[in-house]
């Protein structure tokens, strides 16, 4: 069967399988997902459908990706016909223009004067460049000295070896700590049980903690300290909200010392939390910010990294004339297909109001209502929520963390709705486009599904 059969059979049936040997699936228990696999096979609005005919409620956006839900005709048609025009260009010392359009959109609704706009392929690929932006700026400016990263215990960077190293979740790192980047060190993360839980939105307590940033300051010297790199609210972690005055506090930190401060907006970007990016939202404006996911509605591999235009200007007009400036970039970086889906889903995001409804219609604060409506469901330890996202943290069992969440998972997949789990925290995103009655059908498979599990 070709994919345009098993794409047609996808949305009125089930499907059968292809063979499953010799693919190597990223972040998964090959061999349990091959003993029962769970494969989606079309998708449309805010709903896939599995390979044995279901109809699934995407309660994550795909992977925090999907904001402006599947399937929109605008950007299937701009991809359609950016591939018949122009399939490919080369990106080094030649341009096309549908990459100026998209990083103009881009630069409209930047935070501040993030205005300069690189390319890239993924969320990954947007750390390691912002890690190289950064040591180029400092270097442009004479203080060749700032090589040290500073980033986060439990953030979560990508899974290139620059953003392993600055990143602070044990499981991605343990194992390639060899090739890690040996100039970095961690601030400690911002989640307290004890103090936070279930709060509603940011916490009250914790904005002390930024406060350890001097202390690595003095431990380092601030001439030695090229950037800190934190995700202003944390996703992959377990969603760990920022406490009041945190973001405002490192910024503050970071601007004393003349270090630059990057955020981390590739989950939090692109109407998830009810503004266009987090720090419109927390009023924090960073020197740099990673991106991708959302910003083409996931239809194209793509991320993007938002630049203050000082710190372009250092690198681009402190170099000789004629000279390249930046020696960085990837065979990719604004591909044709990548930036009209791009276009075209910032389109749909300014037609729609999508990178406000969040917060214009009410939204977050009938998702809060629901999702803090399943503390007294079974197993429930915490639940933290912000904008359109959700973190909700169950009791581990002893000896077996990780398999309560795990079960859960599967368990709502079973009742017809898509969830993730982190450790044992279930993290819920939903398309951008979510009604309340689905919101709702989120909670209650969710009830059902900690009802069910031990």
């Amino acid at each position: 069967m070709d994919q345009t059969e098993l794409t047609r059979a996808g949305r009125h049936g089930a499907v059968d399988l292809p063979n499953l040997d010799a693919l190597w699936m990223p972040f998964t228990a090959n061999r349990d997902f091959k003993a029962a696999p769970r494969m989606l096979v079309s998708a449309q609005g805010m709903h896939y459908r599995s390979h044995d005919g279901r109809e699934i409620l995407d309660g994550v956006a795909g992977l925090w990706c999907v904001n402006a839900g599947h399937g929109r005709e605008e950007i299937v048609e701009a991809i359609a016909r950016q591939a018949r025009e122009m399939d490919y260009a080369p990106p080094f010392q030649m341009g096309h223009p549908v990459q100026f359009e998209a990083a103009d959109l881009l630069a409209k609704i930047a935070p501040g004067d993030l205005t300069k706009i690189f390319f890239t392929n993924s969320g990954s690929e947007s750390v390691d460049t912002a890690l190289k932006i950064a040591l180029a700026y400092h270097r442009a400016r004479g203080e060749g000295t700032r090589t040290m990263f500073i980033g986060r215990e439990r953030g979560y960077h990508g899974v290139g070896f620059g953003g392993i190293s600055v990143g602070g979740m044990v499981a991605n790192r343990k194992v390639f700590r060899g090739g890690m980047l040996p100039n970095v060190d961690h601030l400690p993360h911002t989640y307290s049980a004890e103090h936070q839980a279930f709060s509603r939105g940011q916490p009250e307590w914790g904005a002390h903690l930024a406060d350890d940033l001097e202390r690595l300051v003095q431990l380092h010297d601030a001439s030695n300290i090229a950037a800190v790199i934190v995700e202003p609210m944390a996703g992959s972690t377990g969603v760990l909200v920022p406490p009041k005055g945190y973001l405002d506090k490192l910024r503050a930190i970071c601007s004393k010392y003349g270090i630059l401060l990057i955020f981390d907006e590739v989950i939090s970007g692109y109407g998830r939390l009810g503004t266009p990016f987090a720090a419109q939202r927390f009023k924090v404006t960073p020197d740099i910010m990673t991106t991708a996911k959302a910003v083409n509605n996931a239809a194209v591999p793509l991320g993007a990294v938002f630049v203050r235009e000082g710190i372009y200007d250092a690198v681009v007009n402190g170099a000789p004339s004629g000279a390249v400036e930046f020696f960085h970039g990837y065979t990719y970086s604004g591909h044709p297909l990548a930036m009209a889906a791009a276009v075209a889903a910032q389109n749909i995001y300014a037609r729609d109001g999508l990178l406000t409804r969040v917060a214009r219609e009410g939204l977050d604060a009938y998702w809060e209502e629901a999702m803090h409506g399943l503390r007294d469901a079974p197993h429930v330890k915490d639940i933290r929520n912000l904008g359109l996202v959700a973190g909700i943290e169950l009791h581990s069992r002893p000896e077996a963390a990780g398999k309560r969440a795990f079960e859960t998972f599967l368990k709502c997949y079973e009742l017809g709705v898509l969830v993730r789990y982190t450790g044992d925290t279930i993290a819920l995103s939903p398309p951008l486009i979510i009604k309340r009655g689905q919101i709702d059908q989120i909670a209650d498979t969710l009830r059902r599904a900690l009802s069910s599990v031990q």
